[in-house]
C-alpha cells in the first residue's frame, strides 16, 4: 500500500477519512488566517448539508461570527483541496502500476499543495500521443541517449551513434540515430517537473504579452491593441479579456515574448555537469527542448493562469455590482406606469398598482416613425387620471431618448409635484418576457406588454423582480461573455441567494423564482409552497409550511428563518428569528414582564435597546450573537434593510448633451462599475463615465472601494463629446 493510500480511503462515495480532512483543515486554517476550530466547525456544518445563509445568520457561536465571505472561501477551499487528495491518489495509482512509483516521486506527489504541481510531476509517466521521442525509444535509441546524458569526458558522438544504425529500424545514418537520442532527452528535460515550474514562474515574472494586428488597416475597437506591449505581471484583467476576445475575432495576434538566454542557462545549470564531448550537442539540445517542447506549453498555461484570474474579477465585479442593484430601495406607495420604448412597433406601456398588481397594458406610437404624440398624450393623460399614477419608469432601449423627452412635457403639461418620471437599465427585460415564468404569469400579453410590466415592478421591488431573470442578463459587469459561464451562472446564483436571504421573503406574495433562492429550498419546493398557498389561502404561521410536500425537516431549518408572514397569527413569524429561538424570545418576555402583543412598540424598542447582551445571555442560556440579532429583531421587526439606502433620482424635466458644459454640477445614480471607473446616469441617453483616476482626491486601488451601483453621487462635467454622446465626468470637486 502507497503512502497515501494509508491515510486516504474510499467509500461508494470516494469520500476521505477523517486524518486526511484534519491535514486539509489545518492547510485552510493557515492560508485564511482562521483558528482550526472555525475551519473544522464550518466543514462540519457544510457536509451536514446547511447552506451558507443558514450557518451565517443562525451557527454564529458555532463559527466565531464567520461571515458569508469567509464561510464561502472555507468552502472553495475545501471542494479544491479534497479534489486535489483525490487527484494525488489517481495519479500515484497510474504511476504505481507502471512500477515506477518511488518513495521519493510519492513524497513530492503527496506533499503538493496545488493541481499544477501534481500535474507537473506527473508527466513524465503521462500516456501521450506518438512524439519525436517515442519514434525514437520505438528504434532502440534510449541507451545512445543514455551515453550522451552520462556525459564521458572522451569519445565521439557520431562514432557512439554510428553503433545504432539499423536499417531495420530505419535508423540510416549516424547523424539519424543522434538525432533520435538528442530527442528522447529533449522530451526529458521538457517533462522535469522543478525545470517547468521554474520555467512558468520566471515567464509569469519577465515574460511580456504583446498583441498586433492582423490587418492593420483595418478599423475596429481594439485599435489600442494593434501594436500593444505589457509585463504579464502588471497588465490588468480587462486588458487580457480585451486581447483573448480581440483574438477570438480574428483581429489580433497575441503571442507571449521572454528572453531566452536565461531560460537556457538555468536548465543548462541543472542538465550540464561540466566540460564534455556531448557539452555542444547538449546546449543544442537544451535549445530544441525549450523553444520545441516547453515554450509553447508554459505559454498556453501562463496565458491561461492570466485569463483565469481576468475572468475571476470579472465575475467578481459583475457580482459586486448585482449584488448592490439587488438590494436598492424599493419604491413603494406608488402606481407606476411602465414604459417599453420603441420607433416602429411603439411604446408599449403597462400600469401597476402600488403592490405590482396589473391594472392595464395599452400601446402608443409618439416616437418616429409615426409620431402620433396627440394621441400618445392623451393615452398618457388617461391612465395617469385613472389610476393616480405617481411614477413614470422608462426602459433605456431604444427610443429612450424620445419616449424620456415626451414624458417629460407629459410632467410639464400637468404641472403635477407628485409626478415624475425615472430611466432604469432594462436589460433582461426581454429575456424575462420570452421566458416560461412571463408565459406563465401574463399568459394574454404579448412578449413586449411582458417587458413594460418588469420595467415597470423593478422600481418597485427589484429583487423580487430581477431575481426572474437569468442573473448573467442582467448586463452589470464588464466582459461577461468572454467569462466562463459555468462559473459565472455559479457566482451570480451564490450572490442572489445571498440578497434574497439578507432581506427575507414574504411568503405569501413571494414568486417561485424569489422563493427558489431562499436558504435551502429548490424550484420544485419553490412550486409546492405557491401552490399550497393557492390552494389553502395565505400562510399564517411558519409551523404551516411543513405540511407543503417535499418540505421536509432539514429544508424547513433550512429555511425558516429566512421566510416571513407579515400578517400571520404569530408575532415573531414576521421577524427574522428562528424558530428555534422563540423560546428564548419567551423567556426573555417574561423576564421583562412584557406580551409579544408589544412588538412594534416605541416603548417595547426602547426597553430592549437599553438591555446589556452579555449579560443577559447567560441568564437565557443562550450565545451573545444570537442575542443581539434576537434583540436588533425584535427592535425592529419587519424591516426591510434596503429602506436604510438613498432612492433613486426622480426626475421632471430633459438634460441634452448639447446642454452640457465643462464644470457643470449634476447629480447622477451609479449604473455600472467597472475596473477603470464607474459609469453614472445624469439624465442624459448616455451614461457619463468617471475614470478611476476621477473618482477620488486620494489613490483608488479600485473603484469599488469608492462606489457601488446605485449610489447617488455629485459629478461634475469634465469634457463633452458630441460626435460619438460620450461625457467625460469627475466626482473631484473643482476647485
Amino acid at each position: 500500500m502507497s503512502q497515501l493510500d494509508e491515510n486516504v480511503e474510499t467509500t461508494g462515495q470516494g469520500k476521505l477519512t477523517a486524518e486526511v480532512l484534519e491535514r486539509i483543515t489545518v492547510q485552510i486554517s493557515k492560508e485564511l488566517g482562521l483558528s482550526l476550530k472555525q475551519v473544522r466547525t464550518t466543514v462540519g456544518l457544510l457536509d451536514e448539508g446547511n447552506t451558507i445563509p443558514f450557518i451565517a445568520r443562525y451557527r454564529k457561536e458555532m463559527t466565531g461570527e464567520l461571515d458569508e465571505n469567509q464561510l464561502r472561501d472555507i468552502e472553495e477551499r475545501v471542494h479544491y483541496l479534497r479534489n486535489l487528495e483525490e487527484r494525488k491518489r489517481e495519479v500515484i495509482r497510474i504511476i504505481a502500476e507502471q512500477d515506477k512509483l518511488t518513495v521519493e516521486l510519492e513524497t513530492a506527489i503527496t506533499k503538493a499543495v496545488k493541481l499544477q504541481e501534481v500535474e507537473d510531476l506527473y508527466r513524465p509517466y503521462r500516456q501521450k500521443r506518438k512524439t519525436r521521442a517515442s519514434v525514437a525509444k520505438e528504434k532502440g535509441l534510449e541507451p545512445l541517449a543514455e551515453w550522451v546524458l552520462s556525459q564521458p569526458k572522451q569519445g565521439d558522438p557520431l562514432t557512439e551513434a554510428a553503433k545504432y544504425v539499423n536499417a531495420e529500424k530505419a535508423v540510416e545514418t549516424a547523424e539519424e540515430a543522434l538525432q533520435g537520442a538528442m530527442d528522447i532527452i529533449a522530451e526529458q528535460v521538457a517533462d522535469e517537473a522543478p525545470t517547468r515550474a521554474w520555467v512558468r514562474r520566471y515567464t509569469m515574472d519577465q515574460g511580456i504579452l504583446v498583441s498586433e494586428a492582423k490587418s492593420p488597416e483595418e478599423e475596429s475597437v481594439y485599435e489600442m491593441y494593434y501594436n500593444y506591449r505589457e509585463p504579464t505581471k502588471k497588465i490588468p484583467p480587462h486588458r487580457i479579456l480585451a486581447m483573448n476576445r480581440g483574438e477570438r475575432e480574428n483581429i489580433l495576434k497575441v503571442t507571449l515574448e521572454v528572453e531566452v538566454d536565461p531560460i537556457h542557462r538555468y536548465i543548462a545549470g541543472r542538465l550540464i555537469k561540466g566540460s564534455s564531448s556531448v557539452e555542444v550537442i547538449l546546449q543544442t539540445v537544451i535549445a530544441d527542448a525549450y523553444k520545441r517542447l516547453i515554450a509553447p506549453s508554459i505559454e498556453r498555461e501562463v496565458r491561461g493562469e492570466l485569463t483565469e484570474k481576468a475572468e475571476n474579477q470579472a465575475i467578481s465585479i459583475f457580482a459586486g455590482n448585482l449584488r448592490s442593484l439587488l438590494l436598492q430601495p424599493p419604491v413603494r406607495g406608488k402606481n407606476v406606469l411602465g414604459v417599453d420604448p420603441a420607433y416602429r412597433t411603439g411604446c408599449k406601456l403597462a400600469v401597476v398598482d402600488d403592490t405590482g398588481k396589473l391594472l392595464e397594458v395599452a400601446v402608443t406610437y409618439p416616437t418616429p416613425p409615426h409620431n402620433k404624440k396627440q394621441e400618445a398624450a392623451a393615452k398618457f393623460h388617461e391612465l395617469i387620471d385613472k389610476y393616480a399614477v405617481g411614477l413614470i419608469v422608462i426602459g433605456n432601449g431604444t427610443a429612450s431618448r424620445e419616449s424620456e423627452q415626451f414624458v417629460a412635457e407629459i410632467i410639464a403639461e400637468r404641472q403635477d409635484k407628485d409626478l415624475a418620471y425615472l430611466i432604469v437599465n432594462e436589460a433582461g427585460a426581454s429575456v424575462y418576457s420570452a421566458s416560461k415564468l412571463a408565459q406563465e404569469e401574463f399568459p394574454d400579453l404579448d412578449v413586449a406588454e411582458r417587458s413594460a410590466v418588469s420595467i415597470a415592478r423593478r422600481i418597485q421591488d427589484p429583487l423580487a423582480e430581477l431575481v426572474k431573470i437569468e442573473p448573467k442578463a442582467i448586463g452589470v459587469g464588464q466582459y461577461q461573455h468572454d467569462v466562463t459561464q459555468k462559473n459565472l451562472d455559479e457566482s451570480l446564483k451564490t450572490v442572489v441567494e445571498s440578497a434574497v436571504n439578507h432581506v427575507g421573503v414574504d411568503v405569501n406574495t413571494a414568486s417561485p423564482a424569489l422563493l427558489s433562492y431562499v436558504s435551502g429550498v429548490n424550484a420544485t419546493t419553490a412550486k409546492n409552497i405557491v401552490k399550497f398557498r393557492e390552494e389553502n389561502g395565505k400562510f399564517k404561521s411558519r409551523k404551516q409550511l411543513q405540511k407543503v410536500p417535499r418540505l421536509g425537516a432539514k429544508t424547513f431549518e433550512q429555511c425558516i428563518g429566512f421566510l416571513r408572514i407579515s400578517e400571520g397569527d404569530f408575532p415573531l413569524d414576521r421577524t427574522p428569528i428562528h424558530p428555534e429561538s422563540y423560546d428564548v424570545v419567551n423567556r426573555l418576555f417574561k423576564e421583562l414582564r412584557v406580551e409579544l402583543t408589544q412588538l412594534g412598540t416605541k416603548e417595547l424598542a426602547a426597553q430592549l435597546a437599553a438591555l446589556e447582551p452579555e449579560e443577559l445571555a447567560v441568564e437565557l442560556g443562550v450565545g451573545v450573537p444570537t442575542l443581539r440579532d434576537i434583540l436588533d429583531s425584535l427592535q425592529r421587526p419587519g424591516r426591510d434593510p434596503r429602506e436604510e439606502l438613498p432612492l433613486p433620482i426622480f426626475r421632471t424635466d430633459v438634460l441634452k448633451l448639447e446642454d452640457l458644459t465643462p464644470g457643470m454640477e449634476l447629480q447622477g445614480t451609479v449604473r455600472n462599475v467597472i475596473d477603470f471607473g464607474a459609469f453614472v446616469d445624469i439624465g442624459i441617453k448616455n451614461d457619463g463615465l468617471v475614470h478611476i483616476s476621477q473618482l477620488s482626491n486620494g489613490f483608488v486601488k479600485h473603484p469599488m472601494d469608492v462606489v457601488s451601483v446605485g449610489d447617488n453621487v455629485t459629478v461634475w462635467v469634465l469634457n463633452v463629446d458630441t460626435n460619438k454622446g460620450r461625457v467625460g465626468l469627475t466626482m473631484r470637486q473643482p476647485k
